[in-house]
């Protein structure tokens, strides 16, 4: 599978979702503010600003999960303005987390609140940033989100 068929699946998602809420308005605001709550979970997962415990960070399953979760939205925020991409954004470049989960947020609140093209890339160029810093390979998000992408279908037709 490519990745972009990942906003494909994405755009069919938020199809399914939009429909079965009866959501009648653009949600862009909503699925950005929900984009910088999962980086912030995520942020949380990784405990990499937490100088004041001795507490490690969580596991590495529940690290994927969260990063997947600010997947989806920056994917659905992309088809929202019309913006994809070909390919995984490979960067394998060493960086503290503190500071690269700053520069993150700072990114999607900039796209958040002025959606252009560079600004999605910059996004997402960071988040390939935070993936080779995480230790995830494109093969395990793809599996994360394949696995996450099927549980929010259930999620839907259960009443979550």
């Amino acid at each position: 599978m490519k990745f972009k068929q990942l906003f494909e699946m994405q755009h069919e998602l938020d199809t399914f979702i939009e429909e079965t809420q009866n959501i009648t308005y653009d949600v862009f605001q909503e699925k950005g503010l929900a984009l910088l709550v999962e980086l912030s979970e995520l942020a949380n997962e990784t405990r990499c600003f937490k100088f004041w415990s001795t507490k490690g960070p969580s596991e590495r399953s529940v690290i994927l999960e969260e990063f997947v979760d600010s997947i989806h939205f920056i994917l659905s925020l992309g088809n929202m303005r019309g913006f994809t991409m070909e390919a995984w954004p490979e960067v394998k470049e060493k960086a503290e987390l503190t500071p690269l989960f700053i520069e993150t947020t700072v990114a999607a609140t900039t796209f958040i609140g002025a959606p252009a093209k560079d600004t999605y890339y910059e996004l997402w160029h960071l988040y390939g940033k935070l993936a080779y810093n995480l230790g995830f390979a494109f093969e395990d998000i793809l599996d994360a989100y394949l696995a996450k992408n099927e549980k929010n279908y259930e999620r839907q037709r259960s009443g979550y």
